[in-house]
């Protein structure tokens, strides 16, 4: 484990993202590493692999910036990048939640809790706890007893919640998500629409996890991640499975991409189904003429066809 992976946010004024990106993506690739950054006006999130050495010196590098003296970086120890390459772009938000009227976090966001804080909240019978990441994030894993989202995309989220106030107007809200940057608008968002108790995770899943009091209790399967590794382990209590395998519900946390690339949804899958299904969730996408799993395997028509004939079966179960 000579690699760490560092994920890290921070809302603070950035007056030139465009010029800061484009410095700090040369910074990083003269130093050997990797990831996915987003720089805006109101700050920055990320997450950067590489060797323990070059981590070090980065995360050195950016508290010696007074705008991130105090910036918290959440480490996982690595077998080697998590990344393939390197990129820091500037955006409109660090986060899109593309609201018309926008948070500011740094002026309206809920009650952090700390680990302990959150575990409590999550045996209390008069709070809701709900979810502030995607469908597929929550299917890998997720705390017991939490509300699932049914969406794909953060943005959704406001609508979704909307379509469904009557069941937390007058509850207490408990709120949480990978690293806590989502939360960080959300709870502050939830504010200002009239709800109000709001909590959220500080520093989200990822702090909750390596937490010595809390060690992980009452995480349930994985956490997604955004890079190569796509989950890792949070419980160190005991560890449950509860994603479920896309054609035959069977346990299952191996997540891929459809293998069509125009839908391209990520389904929980066993190697010996995405075998039989042509690493697609659907006939539809398995027929598809530019099958990536077909292209990759060298797949000949015929076998194709027959391959194929597994969704009758499937159909017929």
């Amino acid at each position: 484990m000579d690699y760490r992976v560092l994920l890290f946010y921070k809302y603070v004024t950035i007056d030139d993202p465009e010029t800061f990106a484009a410095e700090h993506l040369q910074f990083c690739k003269d130093n050997d590493l990797k990831g996915r950054i987003l720089v805006s006006s109101e700050g920055i999130n990320g997450t950067v692999s590489g060797p323990k050495e070059v981590t070090d010196n980065y995360i050195a590098h950016m508290r010696a910036d007074t705008r991130f003296s105090d910036i918290v970086f959440k480490i996982d120890e690595a077998e080697g990048h998590a990344f393939k390459k390197m990129h820091v772009r500037p955006r409109n938000e660090i986060v899109a939640l593309d609201l018309e009227d926008d948070v500011n976090p740094k002026e309206l966001t809920g009650k952090y809790l700390s680990p302990t804080e959150f575990r409590d909240a999550l045996q209390s019978d008069d709070t809701v706890v709900i979810d502030a990441r995607n469908d597929y994030e929550y299917d890998l894993g997720h705390f017991r007893g939490a509300i699932r989202p049914n969406i794909t995309r953060f943005r959704d989220l406001p609508d979704w919640i909307k379509e469904n106030k009557e069941q937390f107007m007058d509850k207490k809200i408990v709120t949480y998500c990978t690293g806590g940057i989502r939360c960080e608008k959300f709870s502050g968002w939830l504010l200002k629409e009239g709800f109000e108790d709001v909590s959220q995770l500080k520093d989200g899943i990822a702090t909750y996890g390596k937490d010595p009091e809390t060690k992980g209790e009452f995480w349930d399967g994985k956490m997604y991640v955004f890079d190569e590794r796509i989950s890792v382990e949070i419980n160190q209590v005991d560890k449950t499975v509860v994603g479920k395998e896309w054609f035959d519900g069977t346990p299952c946390e191996r997540y891929i991409n459809c293998s069509n690339p125009e839908c391209n949804r990520q389904i929980l899958v066993s190697e010996e189904n995405e075998e039989r299904y042509l690493g697609a969730c659907s006939h539809e996408c398995a027929a598809h003429e530019r099958n990536r799993y077909v292209q990759k395997h060298d797949i000949s028509e015929e076998e194709k066809a027959k391959r194929l004939e597994n969704f009758k079966d499937l159909v017929n179960q």
